[in-house]
């Protein structure tokens, strides 16, 4: 068939294969180039793998390292006339390079949220990895089945008061105000259940449990705290209500045993959760063309590669003094923030093109599906039905 990109409110409904491909290719090419001579993880679980922050990971663990990885994602094959979702296109390529290149690369498919999934990756592990000794946990998901059988929805809303600021309508590229009107104590607690850290603790409690992890392992899930723009929705929102649990499970599985549980805070970037929050993508679109003007913009692998390679295993832990990792530190420059306040200001409507880099930012949101890739030609006819090695569906 022939592919093309179609959206609906903040998804892509289709996705490419060989352009999946080619921008994971892209990806470990990178990671190639800036292996690191560090001793890192050697048999690593990445729990959300398949798009974003966790393939990154992934592809540095095993580009930089040489590390065996096995990854939990929640993506769909292809079917009749729909697409394969790009986390799907994402793994498929991953596996097959990586195996073209001597590395193990397994993945588990279902929602990782499940004891049933927990228990299949667990015995992925025992079989054929024995322990694993890093664990990253990067599930971004709407909603939650807990392990008592309750169903729980996050939301995206401010906390105590309505906020109003400027947020932009990216199909039709028109800055307006939006008021945001606050949660309930229930909505925060539900958002707190689906992203913040009780599936995490599962998780490492259910490794420990199956003795398939090692007693000194480093486990690490992500976090974002943003300027005082972004506050009201994200850091001091009903989201940033779950990261403060997320930080706060992260600092008790550190002191409960050898385990060493980090947040890394990363840069803000375009993702399919971001775009789904007012204000974020404005301010997001403003950022990447103060930082492209500055030469410090990063991407999902920069941004990786700089993390393990420099900050986690580099030497000595890198952390802020509540034991944070901060690979915000470019964004929150004080002369890239002063920048973007000053266009944050001005932007509206007539001046967009001039104050912010949205074509940038549509430029990421493509590539996420796997449109935009060099090299691909997107008019040939492609065979959408690709299988993932280690996957039987």
């Amino acid at each position: 068939m022939i592919i093309k990109p179609k959206v609906r409110g903040f998804i892509c409904t289709t996705a490419h294969p060989e352009g999946c491909k080619a921008l994971v290719k892209e990806q470990i090419d990178y990671v190639k180039a800036h292996k690191s001579a560090a001793n890192g993880p050697k048999k690593v679980l990445v729990i959300g793998s398949s798009m974003g922050y966790g393939l990154a990971s992934r592809i540095t663990a095993a580009y930089s390292f040489g590390a065996a990885t096995i990854g939990v994602i929640f993506d769909k094959p292809a079917s009749g006339n729909r697409t394969a979702s790009s986390g799907w296109y994402n793994t498929a390529a991953f596996e097959q390079l990586a195996a073209e290149d001597g590395l193990y690369a397994k993945s588990i498919n279902g929602d990782a949220y499940s004891q049933e999934i927990k228990d299949k990756t667990i015995e992925l592990i025992k079989a054929d990895l024995g322990k694993v000794d890093c664990v990253v946990y990067s599930l971004a998901a709407p909603r939650r089945t807990a392990p008592d059988g309750t169903m729980y929805t996050s939301v995206l809303k401010t906390v105590g008061e309505s906020y109003t600021n400027k947020t932009i309508d990216l199909r039709n590229r028109t800055v307006s105000d939006i008021t945001v009107e606050p949660a309930t104590e229930d909505e925060i607690n539900a958002t707190i259940k689906v992203m913040g850290g009780e599936d995490w603790k599962l998780w490492i409690e259910a490794l420990k449990a199956a003795d398939a992890i090692e007693d000194d392992a480093v486990t690490m899930a992500y976090s974002y705290i943003g300027p005082a723009i972004t506050h009201p929705m994200y850091a001091d929102g009903s989201i940033g209500k779950a990261k403060d649990d997320l930080f706060a499970t992260a600092k008790q599985m550190t002191s409960d045993g050898t385990i060493k549980a980090y947040i890394s805070v990363n840069k803000a970037l375009v993702t399919q959760s971001s775009a789904a929050i007012p204000i974020v993508p404005l301010y997001i679109g403003i950022l990447f063309k103060v930082m492209k003007e500055q030469g410090c913009h990063e991407g999902c692998i920069e941004q990786m590669c700089r993390l393990f390679n420099e900050k986690l295993y580099g030497g000595n832990v890198e952390t802020d003094d509540e034991n944070r990792i901060r690979m915000d530190d470019l964004e929150m420059q004080d002369h890239i923030q002063a920048e973007v306040n000053k266009l944050w200001d001005k932007i509206n409507t007539d001046n967009i093109a001039e104050c912010a880099d949205l074509d940038g930012y549509f430029e990421d949101f493509y590539k996420l599906f796997g449109f935009g890739a060099d090299g691909i030609d997107y008019e040939a006819d492609t065979d959408a039905d690709v299988k993932i090695p280690s996957i039987t569906e």
